[in-house]
């Protein structure tokens, strides 16, 4: 078991965030993201590569817990959720075979969005279990920037933002 250094409450080995009061109970990556090789989908990242005023090649959600990679390409916007029977509309990113609904997913949760001059941002959209941004909630309908490195977390559902510019 591990201590929150805010609040004390006890958390398991491996836990990013703490259940009760939201602290991060990790320290941030500083070194190179290996994303794997041989593949058109493949990059590797570093920390200190992003430069203001060029807009981001790439972008990828690195999941925590399955380790999986998943590239944001095609678009310069995409909702992140689940989806649910009967269900109209339909995240562009479905998180569904990550345990989504177990993790506290929306159906609609936020949505990533890439601008021209170079900006990542996240917009929690109005999800029941929120958004944070490396432990810090986010408020609802406001873009937040991101920046290469930070930890996510969709409800209980975690990943660190890469992004290659």
């Amino acid at each position: 078991m591990i201590r929150c250094p805010v609040c004390q409450h006890e958390e398991f080995e491996g836990a990013l965030y703490c259940s009760e009061c939201g602290a991060p109970l990790y320290t941030r990556p500083s070194t190179t993201q290996n994303l794997g090789k041989g593949s058109q989908s493949s990059w590797a990242l570093q920390t200190d590569e992003a430069q203001p005023g060029k807009a981001p090649l790439r972008v990828a959600l690195y999941l925590v817990e399955s380790g999986q990679r998943l590239f944001l390409e095609g678009a310069s916007e995409w909702t992140l959720g689940r989806r649910a029977e009967g269900q109209a509309v339909l995240p562009d990113l479905d998180l569904t075979p990550y345990h989504a609904y177990e993790q506290g997913v929306s159906r609609l949760h936020a949505a990533i969005r890439v601008y021209p001059d170079g900006r990542v941002t996240i917009t929690d959209l109005g999800s029941s279990n929120g958004t944070r941004v490396n432990g810090v909630k986010i408020l609802p309908n406001t873009p937040h920037t991101l920046q290469h490195g930070d930890m996510v977390a969709l409800g209980k559902l975690f990943f660190q933002v890469l992004i290659q510019t």
